[in-house]
C-alpha cells in the first residue's frame, strides 16, 4: 500500500462526506486507503457515514468510545498503518483534483523529506497562515501572541509572509490540516503527543521530525480547501483553553530548558493574559 489517509469524525457528517468525496471522486496513481476514525461522535454521523460507504473496500472505519483529542483519533489510525506514507486530514477539508499525485511524486523524488505539506486555502480564497510556518521561538511568539506587525523576515518571522504561497521550499512546521508523513519519519519518531486535544500537536510533531533529522516540506504547487474550525464550532470556549493550553506545553516542552528562568514565567504570563483577553472578547462577542 502507497498511502493511508486518517480523516479523524466528530459530528461532521457533511463535511467528512465532502472530503471524503473529494478523494475518491479523483484518480489517483497510487494504490491508497482511508482510515476513518470517528471520535465518539454524540450525533449519528458515523453511522451515516457506515452506511454511506459500507460496499466501499478503501474505506476502513474505526469508532473511539472516548474523544481524546485529535492527537488521539490519529493515533487510533497510525497504530494500524504500514503503508509507504500516511496523510493527517482534517474531515473539513477538499482536495483538489491530482494534489495527492503531485505530493506523492514530490515525496518519491527526495528519501530525506519526512513530511509535507500543501498549499492549504480558505474558502474566501485566502491563505490558511498556518500551512506554512516557522517553529514558534519566544520573540516571533510574541508579535503573534499580542499580534503585533513583524516585518522580520528571517527565523523570527512565524507566519513566513516574506516567502511565496505558491513556491517550494523546506520549512519548520506544516498545519495536521494536511500533512504527508513517510513511514521510516514516523517509526522513527513515534505518535503523535495526546497531551495536545487539538491543537499543536502538528507544531510538535514536526519539531519531532525535523529535529530527527528530517526534511519538512511546504509544495506550494499542490492545494487544499480547508474550512478551518468547522468541527469545533460547538466547543467555542473549550477551543480558546485548549489553544492557548497547547502553547503552554508546547513552550514548556521544547524550550523551557533552552531559556531562562525569568523569560519563562514571561512567556507563561503573557499565554495566561491573552486566554484571558480572548475568553472576555468571546463572551462580548455573545452579548
Amino acid at each position: 500500500m502507497d498511502l493511508t489517509i486518517i480523516i479523524v469524525n466528530y459530528q461532521t457528517y457533511k463535511l467528512t462526506k465532502n472530503t471524503i468525496q473529494s478523494i475518491l471522486e479523483n484518480p489517483c496513481k497510487y494504490t491508497y486507503q482511508i482510515i476513518l476514525v470517528d471520535n465518539a461522535s454524540t450525533d449519528d454521523s458515523i453511522e451515516k457515514l457506515e452506511n454511506d460507504y459500507k460496499d466501499n473496500n478503501k474505506i476502513k472505519i474505526i469508532k473511539s468510545k472516548t474523544n481524546g483529542g485529535f492527537a488521539y483519533g490519529n493515533n487510533l489510525a497510525l497504530k494500524q498503518t504500514q503503508s509507504k506514507y500516511t496523510l493527517l486530514l482534517n474531515s473539513d477539508t477538499i482536495v483538489k483534483p491530482d494534489t495527492l499525485n503531485q505530493c506523492l511524486e514530490y515525496m518519491e523524488k527526495d528519501s530525506k523529506i519526512g513530511a509535507l505539506g500543501c498549499k492549504v486555502s480558505l474558502p474566501t480564497g485566502d491563505l490558511d497562515k498556518a500551512c506554512k510556518r516557522s517553529f514558534p521561538n519566544p520573540v516571533n511568539s510574541f508579535y503573534k501572541l499580542f499580534h503585533i506587525p513583524n516585518k522580520n523576515t528571517g527565523k523570527n518571522n512565524y507566519n513566513l509572509d516574506n516567502l511565496p504561497d505558491d513556491g517550494v521550499y523546506e520549512i519548520d512546521c506544516l498545519v495536521g490540516a494536511f500533512m504527508l508523513i513517510r513511514k521510516e519519519a514516523i517509526e522513527s519518531v513515534g505518535l503523535l503527543d495526546e497531551s495536545f486535544f487539538m491543537y499543536g500537536e502538528d507544531i510538535d510533531y514536526c519539531y519531532r521530525i525535523k529535529n530527527d533529522g528530517w526534511k519538512i516540506v511546504y509544495y506550494g504547487k499542490a492545494e487544499i480547501i480547508h474550512y478551518k474550525g468547522a468541527s469545533s464550532k460547538k466547543q467555542k470556549y473549550k477551543l480558546i483553553y485548549e489553544f492557548h493550553r497547547a502553547m503552554y506545553i508546547f513552550y514548556k516542552k521544547h524550550y523551557a530548558q533552552i531559556y531562562n528562568t525569568l523569560l519563562n514565567i514571561l512567556v507563561y504570563i503573557g499565554i495566561l493574559i491573552q486566554l484571558i483577553i480572548k475568553l472576555l472578547l468571546n463572551i462580548f462577542k455573545k452579548k
